[in-house]
């Protein structure tokens, strides 16, 4: 499994059209199977930025030592990839969204 400790350098097209996802995420067996499941408050932030898009005031607060844009931008080129299957895009996010950010109010 890659180093997903801190959110990499997404550029522009990179972020618009969500290429290179799979290389930004880990594979689907390697995530904690805690995020694979619809109870985990990860999940429910990542359907929601998915199926109804973040405010500002949905953003958690990222952990000490990671950059807020900088992890947004790597979680939504992952988001807007059409490359994963669903269940490890909402996977592999809510996780890496677990490692940068404090738990999001549901």
């Amino acid at each position: 499994m890659g180093n997903f400790s801190k959110p990499t350098n997404v550029n522009n097209a990179e972020m618009a059209f969500g290429v290179k996802a799979m290389d930004l995420m880990p594979a689907y067996p390697d995530i904690p199977n805690e995020f694979k499941s619809q109870d985990n408050p990860f999940v429910k932030w990542q359907q929601k930025w998915f199926f109804s898009g973040l405010e500002r005031k949905d953003i958690p607060k990222s952990k000490k030592g990671i950059d807020q844009n900088q992890a947004i931008r790597h979680l939504a080129a992952i988001q807007r990839s059409f490359e994963p299957q669903h269940e490890h895009k909402e996977a592999g996010v809510a996780y890496l969204a677990s490692l940068w950010f404090e738990t999001p109010n549901s």
